[in-house]
């Protein structure tokens, strides 16, 4: 399936179990993981950002829910609404997953064919913050604007019908916490950092 896609990554929470710091700003590796999320989503056709806006080498737009920190139904809603073009699918991720790569949702995408989508799991069973979903099943379950703000997720997932695909590797590891960061770390010892 090489139909054309958007994207949305997640990169506005609080962080709170990372002490509040902006994890798109985090690097690992040497890049910051807003970057690798931005390098996964490369054959996108339009990339918007919910989060505050940093630089970047990839196009992409930053936008922010209101009010802020409304959680990832609120910001995915608002990052779908962004866009400028439709088109037939959406790719939704978090900004703190590095191992996910473009072939992670070229086989999303091809799972998704004739379903309303696919979602990433990983080996403990559990979906991740990973998915492509059809923009046209997203509009048809979507709540009401008084009802987005702290909603979560899998209620709303539950309502498409979506394919599971396994992770592959590491591509279901995300970092929600200075441990998880650590244990990213490359056979060399190289330290990971925040870009203050």
């Amino acid at each position: 399936m090489d139909e054309a896609f958007n994207a949305v990554v997640l990169a506005g929470g609080t962080a709170a179990r990372l002490d509040g710091v902006d994890k798109a700003s985090v690097e690992h590796r040497g890049r910051t993981l807003l970057t690798w999320a931005l390098d996964s989503v490369i054959d996108a056709g339009e990339v918007v950002v919910v989060g505050d806006p940093v630089p970047t080498e990839r196009p992409a737009t930053f936008v922010r829910e209101d009010p802020r920190h409304g959680g990832p139904v609120a910001a995915m809603l608002t990052g779908r609404d962004a866009l400028l073009r439709e088109r037939r699918w959406l790719a939704v991720l978090a900004c703190d997953m590095p191992y996910l790569t473009p072939a992670t949702f070229r086989r999303l995408r091809d799972a998704a064919r004739g379903r309303d989508g696919a979602a990433l799991f990983g080996p403990d069973g559990r979906r991740q913050l990973v998915f492509v979903v059809a923009t046209s099943a997203l509009d048809g379950v979507r709540p009401g604007l008084e009802e987005q703000h702290g909603a979560a997720l899998q209620p709303l997932m539950a309502r498409l019908d979506l394919a599971d695909v396994a992770s592959v590797g590491d591509e279901h590891r995300d970092i929600d916490t200075w441990s998880d960061l650590r244990d990213l770390l490359p056979p060399d010892g190289t330290e990971d950092t925040v870009d203050a």
